[in-house]
């Protein structure tokens, strides 16, 4: 079949017909495409529209390009969306209000984490959260090394459920508000304000007690962000 296409952005109209394609299931992830000299046949274009056609696909993480060989139907990859988005998110991050949003977000989303890892968690989660906590209390004193524990332990919680969106969410979120936290954890003495809070956090958690994993988290990322403005207000 030949399509018949408008002269105008040849390639958006090509990598509409294939994305459609690739969402119909008629390619599905690991298949190669044809070659670049078939769809050119095909779409009755030339071999630039074909390749930005490619390209389209490759940012919007549908297609795996590789030199030397055809383009592949790539997996299914909730990161891909994320990334998309961190132009948007570091847009909105550039002002107050926007930052609160996130915290907000932030807020909700790990409370719900704590929340859920509480109801499911195995034990192996509950002891890989243990090794978290220990690693953070080792760290106390490292600034460098106690954000980069404040963020394991949080990522353990995260990993619970098993549900790589949320992992991905998480990274996310935790990469978009880096400002914050370097902020707050250079403040004398919140290194052991943050690891005590992620005692609590964990005790409830292994308690099997949703409600209070959840109020806890809460209460950690409420005085996270007061600390955080706290410290804006005294810059100004």
């Amino acid at each position: 079949m030949r399509f018949q296409l408008k002269r105008s952005r040849l390639f958006e109209q090509v990598a509409n017909v294939l994305e459609q394609r690739i969402r119909d299931r008629e390619l599905v992830a690991g298949a190669e495409l044809p070659s670049e000299r078939q769809l050119m046949a095909e779409f009755g274009v030339g071999r630039t529209a074909i390749r930005e056609a490619l390209f389209h696909l490759q940012r919007a993480g549908l297609v795996d390009l590789r030199a030397g060989s055809r383009a592949r139907i790539a997996a299914p990859n909730a990161e891909v969306v994320l990334t998309s988005l961190s132009s948007s998110a570091k847009y909105l991050l550039s002002d107050d209000s926007g930052i609160r949003h996130f915290q907000n977000a932030r807020a909700l989303f790990e409370t719900g984490l704590a929340r859920d890892a509480a109801r499911n968690a195995a034990q192996k989660d509950i002891r890989r959260l243990s090794d978290a906590l220990d690693a953070n209390y080792k760290s106390i004193g490292d600034i460098r090394r106690f954000e980069d524990s404040d963020v394991a332990f949080h990522y353990a919680i995260a990993t619970i459920p098993k549900n790589p969106i949320y992992v991905v969410m998480h990274r996310a979120i935790i990469d978009w508000l880096v400002d914050q936290r370097r902020v707050t954890l250079s403040y004398p003495g919140q290194n052991r304000v943050a690891f005590d809070a992620h005692v609590a956090i964990f005790e409830a958690i292994k308690a099997r007690n949703p409600e209070l994993a959840d109020a806890r988290m809460r209460s950690h990322l409420d005085q996270v962000a007061k600390l955080y403005w706290k410290a804006q207000r005294a810059a100004k």
